[in-house]
């Protein structure tokens, strides 16, 4: 019957959706073209980086996990996307309960989202590119999430992990955040395009996860192995760096000033990142990698997004720069502990999100720490320790669902064989070199 469940429960969605009377007309009153075409625009670039996400980490693992590791960041297109369009933009977008969450009820089915603007959301987009553009967010933050317990965990597992995260963490930290009437909005918490709501609660998600999962078999071993294919995690820092400007600058919601601020900063932090990290290898002694630089230039893009169109380039390089510092001494204690985060994703997306948080409100203008505001920073501090402790217990929550209805780490043998083979029946073969038959 397990197997059968998941195919019962998706027919009955879609056929409640076939037959419920929803309809996305409209006149496209107060539509501003040239922000519709850019929105169109970020939009793809936000979807890019789910692909970009999948070769970054799938370069990372071993041989025999590649096409696992790149499949569960692929499988978030199709789960999220079913989950939001049914009711995950409602508790992101709907009518908020005391702030913390939307009524189910108000979008269900993308009910009432339709051509014409929202006077409050979106007031010069259709609503419904609104909702597009902010369905790609919430794909992308499970995803983050996997590479912490990447060659180690059952793939029916993770699909019902991520769609228990997406309603019961992510939702309402969107919602709190993003939300006009929001808690973390009324506050006047400042997170423009997700670095709480997207990389803290993955952070947060994939600390929990290592260490429910515990530490692979055989880590001490396996702990420095070589990566498959680092040409992959190039292909997928580009990919990410260039959906990053839609991530970022699509999220002013328009073709104006504030987009370009946005698009400058991003460029700024991460090229500042990448080239701290590289410089700081070199000055410990050591040759500059090109997976450090990768690593680095992601680390840069995540704690620039919170702050992105809150201060200048100049700020932005500091901030790109100092993220990726810590994030390397971060990275090098994980790496003498017991912790098995396999691909780093608590100290890069987790400790970057938080970096960025908190220098957001340090550097944003006029509420900055900087221009002698205290309440900015002050009202960080606690969404930082409200935000921490729902997603990282929330995650343990979930996690313990989870492993009662299906085991969330694979048998010791599957993990032996690989995750390829095991969990989805194939196998990496790529082509031999032409040095082997020199």
């Amino acid at each position: 019957m397990k197997t059968k469940l998941p195919f019962l429960l998706l027919f009955i969605f879609c056929l409640v959706a076939a037959i419920i009377p929803i309809h996305t007309n409209g006149n496209g009153a107060d539509i501003v073209a040239s922000d519709v075409a850019w929105l169109l625009s970020a939009t793809g670039l936000v979807f890019l980086m789910t692909p970009g996400l999948s070769f970054f980490y799938g370069g990372m693992v071993r041989r025999k996990n590649i096409i696992s590791t790149m499949l569960q960041s692929f499988i978030c297109l199709g789960v999220i996307t079913i989950i939001y369009f049914i009711v995950g933009f409602s508790l992101c977008f709907g009518d908020s309960f005391k702030g913390i969450i939307g009524n189910p009820l108000t979008f269900m089915f993308l009910r009432n989202v339709g051509l014409d603007v929202h006077p409050v959301l979106a007031p010069t987009i259709p609503f419904l590119l609104f909702a597009l553009f902010q369905l790609k967010f919430a794909i992308i933050t499970p995803a983050l999430i996997t590479g912490s317990f990447a060659e180690r965990v059952n793939f029916k597992a993770y699909v019902l992990f991520i769609s228990l995260f997406t309603i019961f963490i992510y939702t309402p930290l969107a919602h709190a955040t993003w939300h006009p009437e929001g808690i973390f909005r009324k506050w006047g918490v400042l997170d423009f395009a997700g670095g709480t709501v997207v990389h803290m609660s993955a952070g947060y998600a994939a600390l929990v996860g290592a260490m429910f999962l515990g530490r692979r078999k055989e880590f001490e071993k396996n702990r420095h192995y070589e990566p498959v294919n680092i040409p992959y995690v190039l292909l997928g820092t580009g990919m990410l760096w260039f959906g990053w400007f839609g991530f970022n600058g699509g999220s002013a919601l328009g073709a104006n000033a504030t987009a370009v601020q946005a698009f400058a900063t991003t460029m700024a932090a991460s090229a500042a990142a990448m080239m701290g990290w590289v410089a700081l290898e070199m000055f410990k002694g050591n040759k500059p990698s090109a997976m450090g630089a990768c690593i680095a230039a992601v680390v840069g893009l995540v704690a620039i997004t919170p702050g992105c169109a809150y201060v200048t380039v100049p700020q932005a390089l500091f901030i790109g720069f100092i993220t990726a510092v810590i994030s390397n001494f971060a990275v090098k204690f994980k790496n003498k502990s017991n912790l098995d985060d396999t691909l780093d994703v608590f100290p890069c997306h987790g400790l970057g999100g938080i970096i960025g948080m908190l220098l957001t409100a340090v550097f944003a203008k006029d509420v900055g720490l900087i221009y002698g505001e205290t309440t900015t920073f002050l009202y960080h501090l606690l969404a930082l320790a409200i935000a921490s402790l729902f997603a990282f217990f929330g995650s343990y929550l979930l996690f313990k669902v989870t492993d009662f209805f299906i085991p969330v780490r694979v048998s010791l043998d599957a993990e032996e064989d690989g995750l390829d083979f095991s969990q989805h029946g194939e196998r990496y073969k790529p082509k031999r070199r032409l040095d082997a038959y020199l």
